[in-house]
């Protein structure tokens, strides 16, 4: 059930992706609206089940790294925190879907079918951040919605501050990438796991001295992919110019999913950032120094 969710806007990038461009536009959008309506009908029904159960919900679908003491398989899992992110990101994502449907209509067949294409395959991407059960399954989401903000953003390609905006939001999240790739190591150093719910009971035994040296480390690395996801200092660059792209995708990255994707990440780690007090008040002083920040660039802004 859980692999609904991500399938579903998935399978309406590539209808739309291979074929869209022959389909009209009323077919071609309606397609990628009923992909996110219906995933979000799935998610509505899992979180009713999460919680009316009071139980996380999981599934398995393969095993999609087995090399050494490594072992990661491809599982999704949907607890309180994630029902309530994927019920976010389909609904709004879905809102979003349905004002581009008019918004978009004075592009040509195909540009209208690549727009949406896109935008499906943004949705996907991020709902498997949200519901991977362990941080490469949530990379590989990480990964695809940053692709995504480039293709998005630079929607309008031909336009040259378009295409800059574009390949200055995928340098600036890659990164912070980079940190949160270095974090993900060394948790697995530190853990001999990737699992989010492994990791976490295995933080629960773990010495204090131990705690405050390396589980700081790593959790600033994460913090440094939060930061880029998020735009907070120093990694807040490339947002303004997101503007660049069409308007429900600006939507759908300011408002909708994609600066929340490091927040989720933080508060997914949030065993971890419990036992490091460095790393929590060092969130909440760039968190603070972004808000101040925009604050005044909001005082000299037209």
């Amino acid at each position: 059930m859980l692999l609904l969710i991500p399938l579903l806007p998935l399978i309406g990038f590539l209808v739309n992706a291979l074929v869209g461009r022959r389909l009209s536009k009323p077919v071609s959008g309606g397609l990628a609206v009923a992909a996110m309506l219906g995933s979000f009908a799935v998610s509505a029904g899992t979180a009713w089940s999460v919680i009316s159960h009071h139980a996380a919900v999981e599934q398995t679908i393969f095993t999609w790294i087995s090399s050494g003491d490594l072992t990661v398989p491809l599982t999704f899992r949907a607890d309180n925190l994630a029902v309530l992110m994927i019920l976010i990101v389909t609904g709004i994502g879905s809102l979003i879907h349905i004002y581009s449907t008019g918004y978009m209509h004075e592009e040509s067949d195909a540009e209208y079918a690549r727009y949406f294409s896109y935008l499906n395959l943004f949705a996907s991407f991020m709902l498997i951040l949200v519901l991977g059960a362990s941080f490469p399954v949530m990379f590989v989401g990480w990964e695809g919605v940053g692709l995504c903000s480039y293709l998005l953003i630079g929607f309008w390609f031909r336009k040259k501050s378009a295409a800059d905006a574009g390949k200055k939001a995928f340098v600036v999240n890659r990164i912070g990438d980079f940190g949160f790739i270095l974090g993900m190591l060394l948790i697995f150093a530190v853990f001999g796991t990737l699992d989010f719910q492994d990791v976490a009971a295995a933080v629960s035994s773990m010495g204090r001295e131990t705690t405050l040296g390396v589980i700081t480390v790593a959790t600033l690395l994460l913090f440094v992919g939060a930061t880029g996801k998020s735009a907070q200092i120093p990694l807040y660059v490339w947002l303004p110019d997101a503007m660049e792209g069409p308007t429900p995708v600006s939507a759908l990255i300011h408002a909708a999913t994609m600066v929340t994707a490091g927040v989720y990440l933080v508060a997914r780690c949030a065993p971890l950032f419990a036992m490091s007090p460095d790393a929590a008040i060092t969130v909440a002083w760039i968190g603070g120094g972004t808000a101040i920040l925009a604050a005044f660039f909001a005082l000299a802004q037209n």
